[in-house]
Parts: structure tokens; C-alpha cells; sequence
């Protein structure tokens, strides 16, 4: 399966299998933290890896948790959602990096909240 989500009026390709990671700067912590997610067969989001460089406020490691090549490892256990609103303050660290065929950071500046859907439920 390949596909594509609209971020904002973006539209970025996957590779094959619909999947993409989500990473960021902690605002707090300043730690790195990564998400993989995947269109769901109903064209749906779904969290299937999460992963953070260190631990703090809001940033324990999810039931499961393991250490893997200096990250915290888990697979947190969310139903599918029909879209990610990323926060666009631009007094965060970084920008959020969201990579499937290539990457593209999104929310550096101040703005409205980047909407992440997949392309078939963009509209």
C-alpha cells in the first residue's frame, strides 16, 4: 500500500506501505521525540510506533517501553483517528518533521494548526 496525506495544503507522497514518522523537539524537555503512523484500510490514522530520546514531564515511555539505540521504544494502544492538528506557535525548538517518500517540516512559524489527513479525506 502506498498513498499520500495532505498537511495543510501540502500534499506529501508515501513510500510504500503508508506509513510516515512524525518528529519533534520536546518544548519542555528538549528531548526528540518520534511517532510512525500508517493509513489505516478505512483511510484512517493510526499510531503504531512511538519513541523518545529521554524521559521527563509528558514524555514517560508507554506500557511495554523498551530501550533500543539510545530511544525509548513502545507501541501505544490508540484506536485510529481521522486526522493529527499539529500546533503551529513557532516558540517551539523545531518545526514538526513529517518524512514518507521525502520530509517536510511543518509549524516553524507562528500560524494556524497544520491539519495532517489522508489525501482520500481531504476535501
Amino acid at each position: 500500500m502506498s498513498g499520500c496525506v495532505m498537511a495543510g495544503a501540502m500534499m506529501i507522497a508515501l513510500g510504500s506501505g503508508g506509513s510516515f514518522t512524525l518528529e519533534w523537539t520536546h518544548s519542555v524537555e528538549r528531548e526528540d521525540w518520534r511517532e510512525t503512523w500508517e493509513i489505516t484500510a478505512d483511510d484512517r490514522l493510526h499510531l503504531t510506533k512511538a519513541a523518545v530520546k529521554g524521559s521527563g514531564a509528558g514524555m514517560e515511555p508507554g506500557d511495554g517501553g523498551h530501550f533500543e539505540e539510545g530511544w525509548w521504544v513502545w507501541t501505544p494502544d490508540l484506536p485510529p483517528v481521522p486526522a493529527l492538528v499539529l500546533a503551529a506557535s513557532g516558540k517551539t525548538p523545531s518545526a514538526w518533521r513529517l518524512c514518507g517518500a521525502g520530509c517536510v517540516d511543518l509549524g516553524a512559524f507562528s500560524g494556524q494548526p497544520v491539519q495532517v489527513v489522508p489525501c482520500s479525506r481531504a476535501g
